[in-house]
Parts: structure tokens; C-alpha cells; sequence
């Protein structure tokens, strides 16, 4: 094949799909076109970067298992010339907590996630407080822990490594903002970028994260992503908590070490969550009113807690399902979408890059079969129903 290629987007999810396509099909030219090349603001770098199984659809569960098996092997993967990348993946487990009403939900997905190969351990309140004696149960009835396949990693270094891997095996990279898409018809001719460059492509690749909406518009489509602001907090504490998992409290509350720090945060409420707020600003209040509570009542030795560093990052938001979008709309012929992964592009990566590459050199998904993202639920507004959002 020697169709030109271009991806706007050069994150973990366009530099995964640059990557699989050089690997697959070395003929292939393919340009990344990506806005920063510094990763400032790329939600690939300012997320709390981690991976798990427990979701409650089959097809989460399993691009999160290829996505493991990528990231325990990246440093053969992604080498470059005799220079093996490291991402820091520490197998922490997540921690998934229930109170009686949650409980039966939590049961049912687990039964889910062991059927598919993830290795998650049920615990009732009992275990639980073995396990983990620094908890507060006293409101709950059960957790989900994974006792390996779960973690967090170092989400900055990803995106460098499959950006360097892919500029290695041939993809060229452009540091520019497109500023047009021109379409003939059902085509997408090509790409023009603001500095008045034009970039001529046989198939387009959305990958352009949090601005995936903008890019969708200057080709007509609407897409219900939108750019949501989360931000997350780096916190000191004397407590000494071991082992200590990457914790989902029922009230969407998370905390998970980072080195001798925390890492928390939690998403705003519904009515109070507007979309593109500035980056450099970051919810001071919902840290007071809302995570540092939680977390003090859920682990008792955060009574103590100091706010040693803070940040904001971009989710790119599937408002229709919180799943991304992945594949050609209806209405273009030569356009992929690989958009809306709603906190979890960093884990799907690879499974996207896998399946996206696929779709452009087969014409079909040959491994893991992504058709249930594609477009056609949100036009027959089939949303998926994924009960573990966080």
C-alpha cells in the first residue's frame, strides 16, 4: 500500500496508530500532524496515567488486556536503535470499593473481567480489612482488587516512546495546527495547516484528542466530545499505607501512591462541569469540598494531608456514552475517528493503534474486533452502558 496517511493528533492514541501501521506496512506514508510537540498540554501527559480491567464491558476488558501485555513488553516493542524505553509500570492493582448498593454490580463485573482472563480478586468486608487494615469498611460491603494487570505507569513516557518508535519506522511528524480540512464529496482531499501548508491525504485519522470536536466540524460532522477540565492533586501525608492500590471510593473519589506522595482527584458534578476550561486553572474547592473529606473518612491517616503540587488536564469527553468513537463515519469515505476515550486513552492505545492500522491496511479488524465504537450507536443512539466510569 502506498496511500498517503495523515493523523492530526500526535498523543498516545495517533503516535500508537503511526506506530502499528510502519510496523505493519513499511510502504505506507504516514505524517502525524500534532499541534504541540512539547506534550504541554496533551491529556496523554497530564493524566494520572494508569491501566485495569474492571470495567463492565466485554470489549473495555479486553483492549485493557492487550493493553498490559503492550506495556509489559514496551521496552523490546518500542526500542530504538539498542535504546530501550521505561515507563515506570508498577502493577499497584486498583481497588474497587462497594457499599451494599453497589455491591451486586460490583459482583456481576468481576464475574465478567475473570471470565475474560483479567485476574481480579472479589474481597469481602473481612478481606478487605486484612488486606488493606489502613480502611475505613465500615460503610461497605465488598471490593474488587487486581492483584496484577492494574496500575499506573508513566503516561508522558509512553507518548515519547511510540512517537519516537513510529519517526524511527518512517512517520513523519509536523509541528503545526490545522487550520482546513477540504472535502470533495464523500473525500477528504487534504489537510491545510494554519502556517498555509497543505498535506494531501488518501485517508484521514482523527486522533486530535480534546480538540477532536473542532477538527470534526471543519468536515461537517458533529461529535459529541467535548474537552472537560480534571484536575488532579499531589498530596503529602505521614500516613504509611502498604500495600496501597490505586483506590476507587463509591463516591468516583480515587487516590493512588506516587512514590512517597498521593496522587487524587475525582470528576466534577454534572451541572458544575462546562466544557474547555482553561488549563491553567485547577478546582481548588472540589479539593476542599469534596476529595479531601472522602478521603479522610475512607482512610483515616489522611486526616493529615498537604497539597505539595496540583495540575489540570483535558478529558476528551464522549458525552453520549463516556466510550470512545472509533472508525469511519457514514458520510466520508476516507476518514477514520479515534476520539472521546473519556479518561481512558492511555490504557486503549495500543489496542486502538492495533485496530486502526487494520482497519486502513485490511479493510476490517483482523485481531480484536473495535466495531462496537463505531459511529453507528451514537447515530441509533445505542449508547453503551459502562457502569465502571471513573
Amino acid at each position: 500500500m502506498s496511500s498517503q496517511v495523515v493523523i492530526v493528533g500526535g498523543g498516545v492514541i495517533g503516535s500508537s496508530i503511526a506506530y502499528f501501521l510502519r510496523a505493519s506496512d513499511p510502504t505506507v506514508p504516514v505524517t502525524v500532524i500534532e499541534r504541540d510537540p512539547t506534550y504541554a498540554k496533551s491529556s496523554s501527559a497530564l493524566s494520572a496515567a494508569s491501566i485495569r480491567q474492571q470495567f463492565s464491558t466485554p470489549l473495555s476488558v479486553q483492549m485493557s488486556l492487550y493493553g498490559i501485555a503492550f506495556l509489559r513488553n514496551i521496552g523490546e516493542l518500542l526500542e530504538v536503535d539498542g535504546t530501550k524505553p521505561s515507563i515506570e509500570l508498577h502493577e499497584g492493582g486498583y481497588l474497587f470499593l462497594a457499599t451494599p448498593a453497589g455491591a451486586p454490580t460490583l459482583r456481576e463485573n468481576h464475574a465478567l473481567q475473570t471470565r475474560l482472563g483479567a485476574d481480579i480478586h472479589l474481597l469481602d468486608r473481612e478481606k478487605l480489612q486484612a488486606k488493606f487494615p489502613w480502611l475505613n469498611i465500615e460503610d461497605l460491603e465488598a471490593g474488587a482488587f487486581g492483584a496484577s494487570g492494574e496500575g499506573w505507569f508513566d503516561g508522558y513516557g509512553l507518548v515519547q516512546a511510540l512517537r519516537k518508535k513510529a519517526q524511527s519506522l518512517g512517520a513523519r511528524y509536523v509541528a503545526a495546527e490545522v487550520g482546513a480540512i477540504a472535502r470533495a464529496g464523500r473525500r477528504v482531499t487534504h489537510v491545510e495547516t494554519t502556517d498555509g501548508e497543505r498535506y494531501p491525504c488518501d485517508m484521514l485519522v482523527n486522533a486530535a484528542g480534546a480538540w477532536a470536536r473542532k477538527l470534526s466540524a471543519m468536515m461537517g460532522i458533529e461529535i459529541p466530545v467535548f474537552a472537560r477540565r480534571r484536575s488532579i492533586f499531589n498530596v503529602s501525608s505521614p500516613a504509611r499505607l502498604s500495600p496501597c492500590p490505586l483506590l476507587i471510593d463509591p463516591s468516583g473519589v480515587y487516590f493512588r501512591p506516587e512514590g512517597k506522595t498521593y496522587i487524587c482527584g475525582t470528576s466534577p458534578s454534572a451541572d458544575n462541569d462546562p466544557d474547555d476550561l482553561p488549563l491553567d486553572e485547577v478546582d481548588h474547592a472540589l479539593f476542599d469540598d469534596v476529595i479531601w473529606p472522602t478521603l479522610a473518612h475512607r482512610v483515616p491517616e489522611f486526616e493529615a494531608l498537604r497539597v505539595e503540587n496540583c495540575w489540570s488536564g483535558y478529558y476528551e469527553y464522549n458525552v453520549f456514552d463516556h466510550n470512545a468513537i472509533i472508525g469511519f463515519h457514514p458520510d466520508i469515505d476516507n476518514c477514520i475517528f479515534a476520539n472521546g476515550y473519556s479518561g481512558h486513552g492511555l490504557q486503549q492505545g495500543p489496542a486502538t493503534g492495533r485496530g486502526v492500522s487494520e482497519l486502513i491496511l485490511d479493510g476490517k479488524y483482523t485481531s480484536l474486533d473495535l466495531s462496537p465504537l463505531d459511529w453507528s450507536r451514537v447515530i441509533e443512539n445505542r449508547p453503551i452502558v459502562e457502569k465502571n466510569v471513573v
